[in-house]
């Protein structure tokens, strides 16, 4: 098959890579509806659950992705990536579908939780990279949507196969693999990055001039201004991430064991909550994103998120609260953190290292849910779910502090005026203009 012929570009191909983030939350999602299944067919103890939570899509396992992924998607370039990183997706998904002991289930979920980390940078990348600039958050808002859709889906999906036991959540993970498949097979078709390419021409051009550059660690790490974006955008999504991340693993879980609630209608509660997810992600985010005042956009969710959780901590856990947390939670994540870190990663570094700083970011936030999650069992085991919920609320706050205060402001504005801004000229814009001009004279010459 040539896959050469087939081309995928504009907002196709911006569908194809948002797919990154449809299975990356299946995946989650996945896992989460299947843990009590997994646990007594393996008769798994809570050191093991807690393993397969921190090393999974979820956490570590992304973790190590992204810092693989990241500095090679700035090296080798954006297609690259997508050649290959579905292709190690449906190897590990293989193992969990096929699973009938411990190792294998744990090995299969490193692999995907890998996977998913390689290809997270690259599409926020990507897709920011080719998005008009009145449009970007609209365009990485379609990512933010698949994000949504992925749990909306696998959680209903989990409803349906529950009287299938094990079998019905192996099922759940084979329409991942399924999806992978053609996902990866549509994005063979895509052109890269022209931005990259105006990067990478402009590297010759100075390597040719013997010109000395700083190493990408040390300029995140010593520039004033890689740091300040490094506190906003680890501060809004590790803090966030450690309430949602706990949520996207462990809320059945939590549904289950404190509310008393049965697995099925733990999963249609879920499935409500991502429901409202992608409608605000749609009407809030992408309608609105590069619209209205992104510093009250964030603000409003934020809000809402930490109203939620005070809700679903103190008051009573029956049928009225848990309605009232996933209206709540569920519209809030919408127009939340991680919709606005996928925005403002993308475009508060320069070309040379965005997605390279991209992945060290993730890799740090990912570790850290990674830690939190290996211990949240123990924790809601020995000091009960309010005291959970008291931590969950204060990481909450912190995020909403961090995120409020620092919001950047580059609605509107094309990437090359946000770098020249941030970081003076950048000739990687004037590069990727002679590029383009030379290209439309070699077309009508």
């Amino acid at each position: 098959m040539n896959f050469k012929s087939k081309e995928t570009n504009g907002l196709v191909a911006t569908i194809a890579i948002a797919m990154a983030n449809y299975i990356e939350a299946g995946s989650i999602i996945a896992a989460a509806s299947s843990l009590s299944l997994w646990q007594a067919y393996l008769n798994i103890d809570n050191v093991q659950i807690g393993l397969l939570s921190a090393l999974s899509a979820n956490a570590l396992g992304a973790a190590i992705g992204a810092l693989i992924g990241g500095p090679l998607t700035d090296k080798l370039g954006r297609k690259f990536i997508f050649k290959y990183d579905l292709l190690l997706y449906m190897f590990g998904m293989l193992f969990i579908i096929l699973a009938f002991n411990f190792a294998m289930l744990l090995i299969g979920t490193i692999i995907v939780g890998i996977a998913v980390g390689i290809g997270v940078p690259v599409a926020w990348t990507y897709i920011a990279e080719e998005a008009p600039e009145k449009e970007r958050a609209k365009r990485v808002g379609v990512a933010q949507l698949a994000w949504s859709i992925g749990p909306a889906i696998t959680f209903l999906l989990a409803v349906i196969a529950a009287p299938f036991g094990l079998f019905g959540s192996r099922m759940i993970f084979l329409h991942l693999f399924i999806i992978a498949g053609v996902t990866w097979w549509i994005r063979q078709g895509m052109s890269e990055s022209e931005i990259w390419e105006a990067e990478k021409e402009k590297e010759r051009e100075e390597t040719l001039q013997d010109i000395k550059k700083t190493s990408v660690i040390k300029e995140l790490f010593t520039n004033p201004v890689n740091l300040k974006a490094m506190l906003l955008l680890i501060g809004i999504y590790l803090f966030w991430n450690l309430t949602s991340g706990a949520m996207g693993y462990f809320m059945p879980f939590i549904y289950e064991s404190v509310g008393g609630l049965s697995s099925a209608q733990a999963n249609i509660l879920q499935a409500v909550l991502w429901f409202l997810t992608v409608v605000t992600t749609y009407f809030g985010f992408m309608k609105l994103g590069d619209k209205v005042n992104q510093r009250l956009l964030f603000g409003i969710g934020a809000t809402m998120g930490i109203v939620a959780w005070v809700i679903l901590t103190f008051a009573p856990m029956n049928w009225i609260s848990l309605i009232l947390f996933v209206v709540l939670w569920g519209s809030a994540a919408g127009i939340g953190a991680q919709a606005f870190y996928a925005l403002w990663t993308s475009e508060l570094f320069p070309t040379r290292y965005r997605a390279g700083a991209q992945g060290l970011m993730y890799f740090i936030v990912r570790t850290g849910i990674s830690i939190y999650s290996f211990v949240l069992p123990t924790i809601l085991a020995t000091l009960g779910f309010r005291v959970t919920g008291i931590i969950m609320i204060s990481f909450l706050v912190i995020h909403a502090v961090i995120g409020i205060v620092l919001t950047p402001k580059t609605q509107g504005k094309t990437l090359k005026e946000i770098e020249e801004e941030r970081y003076g000229e950048s000739p990687t814009y004037n590069v990727k203009e002679s590029i383009e001009n030379n290209k439309l004279n070699e077309a009508r010459g």
